[in-house]
């Protein structure tokens, strides 16, 4: 169990960490997402003991994690960390890199562990190429080899799949945590890509401002965003006025909706007016002028010419349960 007691940091007198407290059970995987300098990576690095703590402790199962000033190497032996600043020796080969960090006295099981890490980050086919002559993104899955090789208890990832192309991207996230669960390896990631969170994660940690606003599942997180800003990281996402729905309602609130949650239909109660439709390959994404001047994003499975005048629907029990 990974835990995390009332944890504050400042640099310079700016809060970074304010508060902070969760537990992660052995081999469950919890995402950290938010936007760009909300305390996501200076949390992963206070994890890892590279950062003195204001205030708070920090334990892996009963023993407690202490940064520099108790540690001359700061870091545990039994946790790895992949940030997104990797350090790779760039003269010697793919496999060379990964099998410098396997046993030299186990020459066969080494060999045997580094093509199994190589075929992970399908990298079979540069086994014998240099790293200087890798992209980035190649890097990036070579460093990550780098920190499986040792099977840590728990692995920490920045941005782990930040600067992978698209097509490699889906699969070897596939791959990597499914490495991650058939070894009981517990992994903290931070990331502003919610298919990262979605798709992987037990569960999620929203940061806003250095604290955690939500704790929960990523379902959860989906199917009831605490507010505009947790929704806004998961998707595009809709903040249309209660009145729209609700005409005797006062109350100055909004409902939150995704685009695929507004269906369009020809007894539609929210009316509207076409600005664009984008082809995004499954479907159209198709945006809308609301008749009080909101503009809003529908998806549908055609698309609309500017100017065109839809209707809209939403399920009562949907936007109900989204009023924020």
């Amino acid at each position: 169990m990974l835990t995390a007691e009332n944890l504050h940091f400042s640099y310079q007198n700016n809060k970074v960490l304010n508060n902070i407290s969760f537990s992660v059970p052995q081999g469950e995987h919890v995402c950290i997402i938010g936007e760009s300098g909300c305390g996501k990576s200076t949390l992963l690095k206070a994890i890892y003991g590279l950062l003195d703590l204001d205030e708070g402790k920090l334990f892996w199962k009963e023993k407690q994690i202490l940064g520099p000033a108790y540690n001359l190497i700061p870091g545990e032996a039994y946790m790895k960390f992949l940030t997104q600043e990797n350090s790779l020796m760039p003269y010697i080969s793919v496999l060379e890199n990964i099998k410098k960090f396997l046993s030299r006295q186990q020459a066969t099981q080494s060999n045997d562990r580094a093509h199994e890490l190589l075929a992970i980050i399908d990298m079979e086919t540069y086994a014998n190429t240099k790293v200087k002559f890798l992209s980035g993104g190649q890097k990036q899955r070579v460093a990550l080899a780098q920190v499986l090789a040792k099977l840590p208890k728990v692995l920490l990832l920045d941005e782990p799949f930040n600067f992978i192309d698209n097509f490699k991207k889906n699969n070897l996230r596939r791959n990597v945590f499914r490495y991650l669960k058939n070894n009981n390896i517990t992994c903290v990631f931070a990331t502003h890509d919610s298919t990262d969170m979605l798709g992987f994660a037990d569960k999620a940690l929203v940061m806003k401002e250095g604290r955690i606003i939500a704790n929960t599942t990523p379902e959860q997180l989906y199917n009831n965003p605490l507010n505009y800003y947790t929704a806004s990281l998961l998707s595009e996402v809709n903040k249309i006025p209660l009145t729209y729905f609700d005409k005797k309602n006062t109350l100055k609130k909004h409902v939150l909706l995704y685009p695929s949650e507004i269906k369009e239909t020809s007894n539609g109660f929210i009316t509207g007016q076409v600005i664009k439709s984008y082809f995004t390959g499954e479907n159209y994404l198709i945006e809308v002028l609301l008749t009080r001047g909101e503009v809003i994003l529908i998806t549908s499975q055609i698309p609309y010419n500017k100017q065109e005048k839809i209707a809209l629907y939403v399920e009562e029990s949907l936007w109900n349960k989204r009023i924020r």
